[in-house]
């Protein structure tokens, strides 16, 4: 999971680009960068850290040009180098450049041919610059002096053949155009909109609506499984199936946890399917336990609270607000390292005793992944006085690794993998625990949006929709994301 961002203005963009990163800092705490181009120059400025952390005043004053990139990046692989910070450059052709949100799956493979059928260099591990290089590759192969729109869709088209897994990605042809495109199954999501000013139209492709919104844009449409959009210098805008067999299948996690509530993903607004999650959670617990002793329910902020809300209501059970968050503690679920996970929540959350003392408390929670922050969080509400602690996840239990660019690359990490109810209740410290339904957790995204057919639930039920993960290839990631991270807590 990363954010990315690119702009055509008829203006400097870099203060939109930064903006919109802002508005995307929940993709990726790890590291951000922006690209402009100025005519035939390009100015570039990334690094590791926060968007306001990277990019200062001096930087901007330098950030010139009426186009550009940007990039907040989220490690699934490759830990704090900062050299993976985003946006890549290749020099051919054109000057590219490209931003990159998801995971390929067939790396290894294209990093070979790459090197030595294509005959590229490589200068990082990252399968963002595999991506870079095969669209580079296409784009050359075709021997255009100047790019029109169908070579950049046969291009991209090329890059569908290619590469298998999950990829929303903007890039830029220097002094030419962006384009923005997604992977066959539009696993991760991306959209693009246009602004009216009095000197012409801005255009804005973006992971989510929220970056639009937040500086005025207006949502022209989601960029489609296997679709292209490309926007030319001057204004233009190209639209293409570049795809043979496209199958919408959006990451159903994002609407659980990943996005903002106030964005729309694939038509979908994501806050009004956490309210549905909320609403029909509420409604098992009635099944499973009508006779509860619940006396509040409680969120774990902030991406549960709108589930939590619809929970209480058809508990017909309090809703209070029982834990104060630090806002500069950044999401925990999204930090490297176990170590730097476990820390951050005790500076994170703080209870307020008041609500937690000589109550029976449900806890509710987005999901519960390894389980270490549900334990803490559990043991925090015992710390003040509750008399008996539940808990219920939003989302089922998350029991396979993630491939598609969630940080769940181990199995054997994650607290319900080969566990059942009451021994994952045990491991996290509560009296009782309730999960949501998968087909449930479909329904309320489906609500928003009934045109979708399917989704990658495979965190949930081990099924990969790309079709080419086996246990042969889990093993591989976790031997090797096993391996980075050794050599990552060596280097530091």
């Amino acid at each position: 999971m990363c954010g990315v961002v690119g702009t055509i203005a008829q203006r400097y963009v870099n203060q939109d680009i930064f903006d919109a990163l802002t508005a995307l800092q929940h993709r990726g705490q790890d590291a951000a960068g922006i690209v402009t181009c100025e005519g035939e120059h390009l100015h570039l400025r990334k690094s590791n850290g926060l968007v306001r952390e990277v990019i200062h005043t001096r930087h901007m004053l330098r950030l010139r040009g009426n186009m550009g990139i940007g990039h907040v990046r989220y490690p699934t692989a490759g830990g704090d180098n900062e050299e993976l910070a985003q946006p890549f450059y290749v020099n051919s052709p054109y000057g590219l450049t490209l931003a990159h949100n998801g995971n390929i799956t067939n790396d290894d493979f294209l990093r070979k041919e790459l090197i030595e059928k294509d005959m590229r260099h490589l200068s990082t591990d990252s399968d963002s610059e595999i991506i870079l290089n095969v669209l580079a590759h296409a784009l050359q192969e075709q021997g255009k002096v100047k790019p029109d729109p169908q070579t950049v869709f046969t291009a991209v088209a090329d890059v569908h053949r290619r590469c298998e897994g999950a990829y929303a990605v903007v890039a830029m042809l220097t002094d030419f155009g962006i384009v923005g495109f997604r992977d066959p199954f539009g696993i991760r999501p991306i959209v693009y909109g246009v602004r009216e000013t009095e000197q012409g139209k801005d255009y804005m492709i973006a992971s989510e609506s929220i970056a639009l919104d937040a500086l005025g844009y207006k949502v022209i449409d989601d960029i489609g499984p296997g679709e292209a959009v490309y926007i030319t210098l001057d204004g233009q805008v190209y639209r293409q199936q570049c795809a043979p067999n496209p199958q919408l299948s959006p990451c159903l996690f994002e609407y659980i946890y990943l996005a903002r509530p106030d964005s729309m993903l694939d038509k979908s607004l994501v806050y009004k399917a956490r309210l549905n999650m909320g609403t029909s959670l509420g409604e098992k617990i009635l099944r499973l336990r009508p006779n509860h002793d619940i006396d509040v329910v409680i969120p774990v902020p902030d991406t549960s609270r709108p589930i939590a809300h619809a929970l209480s209501k058809t508990l017909k059970v309090k809703y209070r607000e029982g834990f104060v968050k630090n806002r500069y503690i950044g999401r925990t679920f999204i930090m490297p390292g176990q170590k730097i996970r476990k820390k951050s929540v005790r500076q994170k959350l703080n209870p307020i005793g008041l609500e937690f003392k000589d109550k029976n408390v449900l806890l509710v929670d987005d999901s519960i992944v390894r389980g270490t922050t549900s334990k803490q969080i559990v043991q925090m509400a015992r710390d003040v006085g509750a008399k008996n602690v539940y808990f219920a996840s939003a989302a089922p239990e998350v029991r396979y690794p993630n491939v598609y660019g969630i940080d769940m690359p181990a199995a054997k990490e994650l607290v319900a993998h080969g566990r059942d109810n009451a021994e994952i209740c045990a491991k996290i410290g509560a009296d009782w625990l309730i999960y949501h339904d998968l087909e449930a957790v479909k329904e309320a995204v489906l609500k928003g949006n009934p045109e979708i057919k399917q989704f990658d639930a495979s965190v949930f039920d081990g099924k990969y929709i790309t079709g080419n993960i086996d246990a042969t290839y889990l093993t591989q990631l976790e031997v090797l994301r096993n391996n980075k991270s050794r050599e990552a807590k060596q280097q530091t």
